[in-house]
This record gives C-alpha cells, sequence and structure tokens, in this order.
C-alpha cells in the first residue's frame, strides 16, 4: 500500500472514531488524568503541558497530573500512551517528532496515525533563518545573493540533525541553490551562544530561543516558515511571501488520547482544551513563550497530522536526511 493510500485510510479511520461510538452512561472523568510529555522536563512542551493541566483540573474537576516521559524523539512516551487503557485517561502532550520521527524510522512500536485519537492542536512554533546585525542581508532575497556569490564560504547551524530547522535549511539550498555546510547542535541554546559569539553566522532556529537576542537587536530575523505571518514576530515575511513554496510545515505542540477512547470523551477533552487555548490569559500566556497560540480541534488536527506526515515523509526522502 502506498504512503498516500495509507495515510488517507488513516485519516478515514481518526474521522470515523470521531463521529462514531456509543454514548458512555457513566460522568467522565472521575479520576486523574495523566499528560504525558513527550520531551525533556522544563522544556517548551513541558511548560505548555503544566499551564494547561490547571486549567484542565478546574473545568473537568478532577486532578491533571503532568508525567515526563522523554526520550528517543518522543517514542518513549508515544509507545506508552499508545498501549495505555481506552479510558480518557491518559494523554499525549507531544510534538513535531509525532510526524517527523515516523518518517525517518520505519519500524517503530506504533502508528502515528492509527495508534492515536487526536483532541487539541495546541500552538505553533515556527523557524526563522536568524543572522547577526552586520550580516550584509536583510531580506531572504538578499540572503539567497550573498550566499549564492560566495559558494562554500557560510556554514548554517541548526538546534539537531533530521529537525524542522535541518529540513528548512536542506529545502532552501535545494530550492535556491546555495552551497551551505550545516553543522548540527545539540540544541538550540548553544546554537543561538555560537551565533552571538560569531562561531556560526547563520542560524536557522525556533522563535523563543533567540527571542530577547532579537528584541535587543543582538540578531536580526529575515523571514519566518508558516502559512502565515507569526503574531509574536509580525514584521517578518514569510517563505511564501519571499517567493518560495515548501515551507509551509510548523513546529507544533499538541494533545492525543490513545486511539479507542470513547468519541464522547474525545469530544469533550477537544472542546476543553480548545476553549482553553483560546482563552485571553493561555493566548497571552503561550506567546510570552514566544508560540503562536492555535487551539484547533480534534479534526483539524487530525487532518494535519496525515497532512504533516507524507510531507515531511516526502521532504526527508527528497533532500536524503537521516537522523545520525
Amino acid at each position: 500500500m502506498s504512503i498516500r493510500a495509507r495515510l488517507t485510510r488513516g485519516l478515514l479511520s481518526v474521522l470515523l472514531a470521531l463521529g462514531a461510538g456509543p454514548a458512555i452512561a457513566q460522568a467522565w472523568p472521575t479520576q486523574p488524568i495523566t499528560l504525558v510529555v513527550s520531551s525533556a522536563a522544563g522544556g517548551i512542551v513541558d511548560t505548555v503541558a503544566r499551564l494547561m493541566a490547571p486549567e484542565l483540573s478546574r473545568s473537568l474537576k478532577v486532578p491533571v497530573v503532568v508525567e515526563v516521559r522523554a526520550g528517543a524523539s518522543g517514542i518513549i512516551a508515544a509507545s506508552h500512551v499508545a498501549k495505555a487503557p481506552k479510558d480518557g485517561q491518559t494523554v499525549l502532550f507531544t510534538y513535531t517528532a509525532h510526524v517527523q520521527t515516523p518518517a525517518l524510522r520505519r519500524n517503530l512500536p506504533f502508528d502515528p496515525i492509527r495508534d492515536f485519537a487526536p483532541i487539541a492542536h495546541i500552538a505553533l512554533s515556527p523557524t526563522i533563518i536568524a543572522v547577526p546585525p552586520a550580516f550584509p542581508a536583510s531580506t531572504l532575497e538578499e540572503f539567497i545573493a550573498v550566499v549564492r556569490a560566495s559558494p562554500g564560504k557560510y556554514s548554517y547551524g541548526t538546534y539537531g540533525n533530521a529537525t524542522s530547522a535541518h529540513i528548512a535549511g536542506e529545502l532552501l539550498k535545494r530550492e535556491a541553490r546555495l552551497d551551505m555546510a550545516h553543522v548540527p547542535y545539540k540544541g538550540a541554546a548553544p546554537l543561538v551562544a555560537d551565533l552571538l559569539a560569531g562561531h556560526v553566522p547563520i542560524a536557522f532556529v525556533d522563535t523563543g530561543t533567540p527571542m530577547p537576542h532579537l528584541k535587543a537587536g543582538r540578531i536580526k530575523a529575515l523571514v519566518i516558515n508558516g502559512t502565515r505571518r507569526s503574531s509574536v514576530l509580525p514584521a517578518i515575511p514569510t517563505f511564501l511571501e519571499s517567493g518560495y513554496k515548501g515551507f509551509e510545515q510548523y513546529g507544533w505542540i499538541g494533545a492525543l488520547f490513545p486511539a479507542g477512547v470513547p468519541a464522547d470523551r474525545v469530544a469533550l477533552m477537544s472542546a476543553e482544551m480548545t476553549r482553553i487555548v483560546k482563552s485571553p490569559a493561555m493566548q497571552q500566556r503561550l506567546r510570552e513563550l514566544n508560540l503562536d497560540p492555535l487551539g484547533a480541534g480534534a479534526e483539524e488536527f487530525a487532518a494535519t497530522l496525515v497532512n504533516d506526515l507524507n510531507s515531511w515523509t516526502r521532504l526527508v526522502t527528497e533532500l536524503g536526511i537521516q537522523e545520525n
């Protein structure tokens, strides 16, 4: 079966699960709910989960706890949740790796589409091209002209191999015919530190880590990915505005149940999460974390997962991206 056919079947099964299922007579929830975080404690996904947990607890009237199961690009947490009871007490709180890792690894212990029931697409984390103020370009067009004029002179750093930023960098190299070496870092913090110190001239990076330096003028952003401008960097144009298609995929944070949770429980949790994310207080908190609040519901998130898996799989294959 082709990737497209498999993804289409997966989306159909998700949508059917959301719209069908027996009514549950007893009130739910009555037991504590666990948000299983797929990345490191103290990171952005964990932080957002801990913002959401008390709000969910207040609205659902049960304890909501956060449990970190980091490691292996989200595989550890996703595997745990995929095998959890289908009672709605266990939620996967995850990020883009949920659909990127399957594009890189073929033998995972779960299917990122069929084994989960999407709840809510919470927030977006775009990628920018960041350079020092003295870099002789202020637009993507100027950047391409500068790099193209000196083949092999410039390198670009990212916060890791086979990440959204790495894929964006390799895609721009192909589309703009650029000769730049990739320098992967172990996280965004050391990358930004080296950009500030002049050890790497270009960074493909999320909006959050360099934001204090962007505001202070120690770094400048040239372009941002996504389908529209970011609410946290509204003056920065998108790749699409700058004449380059294919850079519409975002980094994101979202929540999923294991597949098989009753549809009414999915619907209730989705409604509560989207309501919380769309509240003015949570919108402000997410923007303070340099995220773009979204608050899309289960069906929209289901479609995003399928489309993203398709896109990342295609890009990883075409660009020859490998994890190591």
